[in-house]
């Protein structure tokens, strides 16, 4: 999965948990829905399923689990940390009249653009 791939994913993960937590912050009884499947689905989809030969030991084992998820740990951390940071960024600036919302779907339009050019 590229990266902007997963960065736009990352993207439509906050914005469901963003509009669930407004839901609850409104109606106490509301449940908890897809932002914890679709982060659950992007997980699944970024980390690569890992063969272990059977004759391994344990620290090949362990050697080859975490080479195979080290550039997915990075690729998935480095898109939620770039949409913190972009956040935290409007955020900062006192921008009151851009929600998060905005931002998030600006941000997926860019992306969505730059991933396809």
């Amino acid at each position: 999965m590229e990266q902007t791939e997963i960065i736009l994913r990352a993207i439509g993960v906050l914005t469901e948990t963003n509009a669930m937590v407004r839901r609850i912050a409104q109606d106490e009884e509301a449940g908890v829905e897809s932002a914890e499947n679709n982060l659950g689905a992007l997980v699944t989809e970024v980390f690569p399923r890992v063969e272990v030969p059977g004759d391994a030991g344990p620290a090949e084992a362990g050697q080859a689990v975490a080479d195979a998820y080290l550039p997915a740990t990075i690729s998935l951390v480095g898109a939620f940390a770039f949409l913190f940071s972009e956040l935290a960024d409007l955020h900062d600036s006192g921008r009151t009249e851009v929600s998060t919302a905005d931002l998030l779907q600006d941000l997926a339009l860019r992306m969505s653009r730059a991933g396809n050019a």
